[in-house]
């Protein structure tokens, strides 16, 4: 008998979950209160990167991505979803910084990311500052559309007899065992599953609670800047030293660190802010402006150009900054895959395979669940089963 998925969420995460388990062969249903990619998916800015991860779960499952997001591209077409393997470039602003960043990838070369010395940064970027004393080259970074990546994926998973449903999960319907049977939604519908998917991004954590297992998933809000359209004048996703700090930083209050990176279409985006404030939406010209003289510092031409928009969004995080993946011991037959941050476009193509890998009990794509284990929800529970 063919297992029954239902995935909740229909951002890049929940579209490759679709994905991968459609292509295994499993029923999928996809259901969303929304359009496709119109939560956290349409707030990103579409980093696949290595460059910013210490050795550990999260690195072991973007090398796992990476790769997978170029067999992705080779299935659908890179150009599809805009997958550029531009590299990224990290800079430092003092000899002490440097010195830290040099240190810190010399641990991600031994854990299997390549890596480069860079003295001379305006070598690879012209326009930057002058005076920088040097950086570290990663040449798999990569960026994607993330929009298209997820509606790609999607339409993909339906090529494969996924279906998608829109609506919103109220909770789960459970059998006398308390095996999940399936989810209700909102208007009364009920979608038939032996298992449920939560990959709900930002809102991960209150699907975990409507289908019984609640995982910590809190937002973390963040601004992008978007300029106007100008010729190529960034090469690579360039960034300062101090954003791996302020990734992993567990402050409620404002941090910024610089992030500066060139689109297609021309316009250069300019991130990344972090902050702790629930589901405010409130637009702060203090971080849009601290943003913009981060991006001037390090780029000097930006100074003359003109900012088009500034959008923000949440990302979902969990208290300790790697993302949940993996059944849920609480209620049988609810798979998380939520809580990636600012890394779930990334991530999401190993996500994906690795929840078809529990879902099937075997390995999947290069994803083998056996590998994983720092990634599974019970990290969270005391032995009881109880949140800690």
């Amino acid at each position: 008998m063919t297992l029954k998925v239902v995935v909740v969420g229909a951002g890049v995460v929940g579209a490759a979950c679709a994905f991968h388990a459609a292509s295994a062969g499993l029923d999928v249903t996809v259901t969303d209160r929304g359009p496709v990619g119109a939560g956290t998916t349409s707030r990103g800015e579409g980093n696949v990167l290595l460059s910013d991860k210490e050795p550990g779960p999260e690195l072991d499952l973007a090398r796992l991505s990476r790769t997978l997001w170029d067999e992705v591209g080779g299935e659908l077409g890179p150009d599809t979803f805009e997958l550029e393997a531009k590299g990224g470039l990290v800079v430092a602003s003092s000899p002490e910084g440097l010195a830290a960043l040099q240190e810190f990838a010399a641990r991600q070369e031994a854990a299997g990311v390549r890596a480069e010395r860079v003295d001379r940064v305006r070598d690879l970027e012209p326009h930057l500052a002058p005076g920088l004393p040097g950086g570290v080259h990663y040449p798999q970074d990569a960026q994607v559309q993330p929009v298209l990546a997820a509606a790609a994926l999607l339409r993909a998973a339906v090529r494969h007899g996924a279906r998608f449903h829109q609506g919103e999960v109220a909770g789960a319907v459970t059998g006398r065992d308390g095996r999940v049977t399936g989810v209700r939604t909102a208007a009364g519908d009920v979608l038939p599953a032996d298992a449920v998917v939560n990959a709900a991004g930002t809102w991960g954590g209150e699907v975990g609670r409507r289908l019984g297992a609640p995982v910590e998933v809190l937002p973390r809000r963040g601004f992008v800047l978007v300029t106007e359209p100008l010729p190529p004048m960034v090469r690579h996703k360039v960034y300062s030293a101090d954003y791996v700090a302020n990734v992993a930083s567990s402050d409620a209050g404002l941090e910024t660190s610089c992030v500066v990176e060139g689109t297609r279409g021309g316009t250069i985006l300019i991130g990344a802010s972090r902050e702790r404030v629930g589901f405010d939406t409130t637009m702060n010209t203090a971080v849009v402006t601290r943003l913009a003289a981060q991006a001037c510092r390090l780029f000097p031409f930006l100074r003359g150009v003109h900012l088009m928009r500034a959008y923000r969004g949440f990302r979902p995080y969990c208290p300790d900054h790697l993302p949940v993946v993996g059944p849920d011991p609480r209620v049988p037959g609810v798979v998380h895959a939520c809580g990636h941050e600012g890394a779930g476009i990334g991530l999401a193509p190993a996500t994906g395979a690795l929840v078809t890998a529990h879902l099937l009990g075997r390995p999947w794509r290069g994803a083998d669940p056996a590998a994983h284990t720092g990634l599974l929800p019970d990290r969270f529970l005391t032995p009881g089963g109880a949140p800690q």
